[in-house]
């Protein structure tokens, strides 16, 4: 976050890609003149963000369709951001060695295999399984796209990560949306529905994408662990570990609360979808800008927690408003952490996130675990209490540590979003 990292976005204009005149004026008339191997990449990376909330409105269909309880269907989640975080330390140590092009390619194969295994699955256990599977091939592709768009397309790294950010957005708000329409008729239908959206795309990359020019350094399988040990990165992992508690109690374990037909369910998460790409692109810059980031972040998750009590005690209405309006603070949250994550410390980027990921990953693998498991315990409102406490946890770290997380430049002057300023699941 410093400006040496950053290129000097500490003030002025040309950080706010939404000001007119800054680097986002010219940013908007090229963003959409960008060369195929660019749409190629992006279009991917909508469907592999898809993949992450698709089974949504599916999951009470799941159960009755493998007779199994709803924690044993939230593994779905939890073995799925398991193998992510753990693939964080092996991301960067595949792509430096073997190229860009390849290790997107790899990961698609990965998905378009388990996909299509994760329909055809005729128990729980199978399907938990074949989601690891998925979640290894949505992280190497993932964590690589990102680097891939920057480096491919024209209008500067600002114009390409408004890019790569709205494919989040788009992906996260359509996934939702998919796993409805196709789950409406089979509950199967969507896992072959990415397994076939994600064969187009590795046809697309072979087809556009040339090989990018393999990294200098080559990374190794520890450098995201110590990493870690600077204090302002950890502090931001340490974090986002609480936050994404919270984030992933509202995706996987929400749709049991809200008990809602696929399209129904379908129809709130994509309007969560919306919200969240809305705040994240356009709403969290302009906030930053404003109040500065640490702010922002820190008064997020506590809105963030509110919400979650009301979502917990309130009736049906209430529930259903307080999931979408999450989404709000969510895509604020997802912004800021990445931002933090990759600008606070002194090691390179993709090593600075893959360490952050790592850490954070075990959260939003443990909450679609334990959220269950709590109800079971105890009623259902405890669930959302327990992931409130999270995001309270994390806004006082922030607190605690905004010494080690905020750069003399920083306390200066509030900060725009920079080129840093990648959405949560960027990396």
């Amino acid at each position: 976050m410093s400006g040496t990292k950053s290129g000097g976005h500490g003030g002025g204009t040309e950080g706010d890609p939404f000001e007119e005149g800054g680097a986002g004026g010219a940013g908007a008339t090229s963003l959409l003149r960008q060369p195929k191997a660019v749409w190629a990449t992006a279009g991917a990376s909508v469907v592999a963000f898809m993949g992450i909330g698709l089974v949504d409105p599916i999951l009470p269909s799941i159960a009755q369709g493998l007779h199994a309880s709803n924690s044993q269907v939230s593994l779905l989640f939890t073995s799925y951001f398991l193998i992510t975080a753990f693939a964080m330390l092996v991301t960067g140590f595949v792509s430096s060695r073997i190229g860009g092009r390849k290790t997107l390619l790899a990961g698609l194969a990965l998905v378009v295999v388990f996909a299509a295994l994760s329909g055809m699955s005729g128990s729980v256990g199978e399907l938990v399984g074949f989601r690891a599977g998925w979640g290894l091939g949505n992280a190497l592709f993932v964590s690589t796209s990102l680097a891939v768009i920057v480096g491919a397309a024209a209008g500067g790294s600002g114009v390409a990560i408004l890019l790569y950010e709205s494919a989040l957005g788009l992906g996260m708000a359509c996934g939702p949306l998919l796993g409805a329409i196709l789950g409406d008729m089979k509950w199967r239908y969507p896992f072959f529905g990415t397994a076939v959206l994600m064969a187009i795309g590795f046809l697309a990359i072979t087809a556009f994408l040339k090989e990018q020019p393999k990294p200098a350094y080559k990374t190794s399988l520890l450098d995201p662990v110590k990493a870690l040990g600077h204090g302002g990165l950890a502090s931001a992992a340490v974090s986002a570990f609480f936050y994404n508690y919270a984030f992933f109690t509202v995706l996987a374990f929400t749709p049991f609360v809200l008990n809602m037909s696929p399209y129904k369910s379908g129809g709130v998460f994509f309007a969560w979808g919306v919200l969240l790409a809305v705040f994240s692109v356009i709403v969290a810059p302009r906030l930053q800008h404003r109040f500065g980031s640490l702010k922002v972040l820190g008064g997020s998750l506590v809105l963030l927690a509110v919400d979650l009590v009301v979502l917990g005690y309130g009736n049906h209405t209430t529930a259903v408003v307080c999931t979408v309006l999450s989404g709000a603070f969510i895509g604020l949250n997802n912004t800021v952490f990445t931002e933090l994550a990759l600008g606070v410390s002194d090691a390179p980027r993709p090593v600075a996130s893959a360490g952050y990921n790592f850490v954070r990953w075990f959260a939003a693998a443990a909450a679609p675990f334990l959220a269950p498991k709590i109800e079971e315990w105890t009623d259902i409102h405890v669930p959302f209490i327990v992931a409130a406490v999270a995001a309270v946890i994390g806004a006082a770290i922030v607190a605690v540590r905004r010494r080690v997380l905020t750069t003399e430049a920083e306390e200066l002057k509030p900060r725009h979003a920079t080129e840093d300023g990648v959405a949560v699941f960027a990396n």
